[in-house]
């Protein structure tokens, strides 16, 4: 009986996936790491801190 030619597709396919999937972590990892040293979010002062909690606080209307 003759074997059954193996399908290449899916291997390729599925690591073309996981190296997306590896590629986005790795952008992930980095742009945490660039906003952690540039502190993108500054300190905010007491009453900008009471505002944003009202805000949220308070449904829309």
């Amino acid at each position: 009986m003759a074997e059954k030619p193996k399908s290449v597709l899916l291997p390729v396919v599925a690591a073309a996936v996981f190296a997306g999937l590896g590629r986005m972590v790795l952008q992930k990892i980095r742009a945490d790491r660039a906003a952690k040293q540039n502190r993108v979010a500054g300190p905010v002062d007491e009453k900008t801190r009471e505002w944003i909690s009202d805000v949220v606080r308070t449904p829309r209307q």
